[in-house]
């Protein structure tokens, strides 16, 4: 089985049930990408032949997912780049609680400096994410690179793993309710849980006596829940996909409507 075949989470083997629909790796790994603003870039270094060299990254991302980078000749690792172009960036699901669980994805490729014509537009982007790059943008030593990526590796988190083609991963596209997903998962657990735990019990088959959405997409979320045999995780799908936080909303209501008739019926 291939490694992007791997896409269940836990440690045990995978489950025969049919696969609830989830987001491509290709669309996990742009939205990370998209969520994030700062990577580890790793270099080859030039002072120690065939060694990585590890630097933190800001980025900004075009419309193809590539990272963008404004990067000095005086730092090192732009040295590196000059002298071998191949690097990785390494960025990580922010704001997680636990960095071995979380999602994270490494970009490997070739970085050069971004074509003249598509210089204006990677300025804006970039200026777009971090505005205090404005004081130092045109001095004569800062220049925008761009990787280009040839493979990517995506985690999901344990259990969840595979490499993405480089194809794949630029016709991806961020999930739709990336930008509002937090704050549609911190709502929904402020004051939804008993919801939750119904969606759990009548959707995944699994008695809990709490649930937590960990993460939601266009087509379902996650839950982690508390069983009397421990801690088990569960996606739900949604009814149909969704793309505002107002779908988003709606959907959930149905769900928790039908899921509770189902009960009494």
């Amino acid at each position: 089985m291939p490694p992007t075949d791997r896409t269940h989470a836990g440690p045990g083997p995978a489950s025969n049930e049919p696969a609830v629909p989830e987001p491509s790796f290709a669309e996990r790994a742009r939205t990370l990408l998209h969520l994030g603003r700062i990577g580890s870039l790793s270099t080859l270094s030039r002072k120690q032949p065939g060694f990585p060299f590890g630097s933190v990254m800001p980025y900004g991302l075009d419309d193809r997912g590539r990272p963008i980078f404004l990067i000095s000749t005086m730092a090192t690792h732009t040295q590196n780049l000059q002298a071998d172009p191949r690097a990785s960036l390494l960025v990580t699901q922010p704001d997680s609680g636990d960095p071995l669980g979380a999602s994270r994805v490494t970009l490997l490729g070739n970085v050069g400096l971004v074509a003249e014509p598509e210089r204006p537009e990677a300025r804006r982007l970039y200026l777009e994410r971090y505005a205090n790059s404005k004081y130092w943008v045109d001095f004569e030593d800062f220049s925008f690179y761009g990787l280009d990526p040839v493979d990517v590796y995506y985690v999901g988190g344990f259990g969840v793993m595979g490499w993405v083609p480089a194809s794949e991963y630029e016709r991806g596209r961020p999930d739709p309710l990336a930008d509002a997903a937090a704050g549609i998962i911190r709502h929904v657990n402020a004051d939804h849980s008993d919801t939750l735990i119904l969606l759990a019990r009548v959707l995944g088959g699994i008695e809990s006596q709490e649930a937590a959405m960990t993460s939601v997409d266009r087509l379902g979320f996650h839950l982690r829940l508390t069983t009397a045999e421990g801690m088990r995780g569960v996606r739900i799908a949604f009814l149909r996909e969704v793309a505002t936080p107002a779908e988003t909303r709606s959907v959930l209501i149905e769900m928790a409507n039908r899921a509770r008739q189902g009960q009494h019926g």
